[in-house]
């Protein structure tokens, strides 16, 4: 398999998915000829022209409303926010609008609508541009959410999205971008709420997400000099969340460690956390652990940004304890 980075992947599955169905477009903010604030649309619009590759003006609102129409309308938009933090002024277009119309319809109208959008922190973007909302959007009934961890994910998920009749907000780790990783040639599709696990283990689960996932491996090379061997979930669809592979790896290790850049009160880990307390809390032979971002805005400070992001060593720190139980 060619090996590629995050960003190109994704501009892979926009590109197939164009060639494969008409209806497929791509409308945001200098997606078209300056292709992509990160350059993930970089080209499409020389292959595709205006009309496809729709630039707009700064207005989120405009975005994804048009969005949300065409895609009511039997079109098949790939809306792009720029970052996920501009998301608050087309709140209503999402949640009231899009996550709403085919309950309030009775399933008689589909709205295949992709919302891609940048988040993460890393960059020194500070509090406005660099924040982590995944557990917003999980709320939604209506809403699938998913956040993928590698450029393989990023193209299969990112394929299976366009294809959904449902609103997807598929959100991408901005330091992911420049990652590189083998990615099958053509067409293919990862099913939305099936999980991976990335890396088999006995005795500890740990459940991350995006960036958060490298840092665990890298946290799970570490821990096995110790003779720790830690078993990693990347969820990869948040909402549907796959359930049954988070709960099998916990009744096979018995100790669960959640990790994630939000910050930590109400994040998605708590969903997380609250699923497999209630459905097998009886296979814990320890307190489920968080690793994630305090309940504070995203810093500007390089060093206060750094320790904002959860590291390798406190996820280290969270397996050593639920080992000790």
């Amino acid at each position: 398999m060619p090996e590629m980075r995050f960003l190109e992947a994704l501009r892979d599955a926009l590109r197939l998915e164009m060639e494969r169905d008409p209806n497929v477009y791509i409308i945001g903010e200098d997606v078209g000829i300056y292709g992509n604030v990160f350059g993930v649309t970089k080209g499409l619009i020389d292959l595709f022209g205006p009309d496809r590759v729709r630039d707009t003006p700064i207005t989120e609102s405009a975005i994804v409303g048009a969005a949300v129409g065409s895609a009511a309308c039997g079109l098949r938009p790939v809306a792009e926010v720029m970052y996920v933090d501009f998301i608050g002024v087309a709140l209503d277009q999402l949640y009231n609008q899009a996550a709403k119309m085919r309950y309030m319809f009775g399933g008689k109208i589909k709205i295949p609508l992709v919302l891609r959008s940048a988040c993460g922190a890393g960059r020194g973007g500070a509090a406005q541009h660099s924040q982590s909302l995944e557990s917003w959007f999980m709320h939604v009934p209506g809403l699938k959410v998913v956040m993928p961890s590698t450029p393989a994910d990023a193209k299969g998920l990112l394929i299976s999205s366009i294809r959904d009749d449902n609103p997807v907000v598929f959100l991408e780790h901005k330091l992911l971008y420049p990652t590189k990783g083998e990615v099958p040639q053509g067409e293919y599709t990862i099913p939305l709420g099936l999980a991976a696990i990335k890396r088999p283990g006995k005795d500890v689960t740990v459940v991350a997400t995006a960036r958060m996932v490298h840092y665990a491996l890298n946290a799970a090379e570490k821990l096995s000099s110790e003779g720790i061997q830690i078993e990693l979930v990347d969820p990869r669809t948040l909402s549907p969340l796959d359930e049954e592979t988070i709960l099998e790896s916990v009744r096979k290790t018995h100790r669960l460690v959640i990790v994630h850049e939000e910050v930590k009160f109400a994040g998605s880990g708590a969903e997380i956390a609250a699923m497999v307390a209630e459905k097998a809390i009886d296979y814990l032979d320890a307190p489920i652990l968080r690793v994630a971002a305090p309940f504070s805005p995203v810093p500007f400070s390089p060093s206060l940004e750094n320790e904002f992001i959860p590291s390798e060593e406190k996820i280290i720190n969270a397996v050593r304890t639920a080992m000790r139980g």
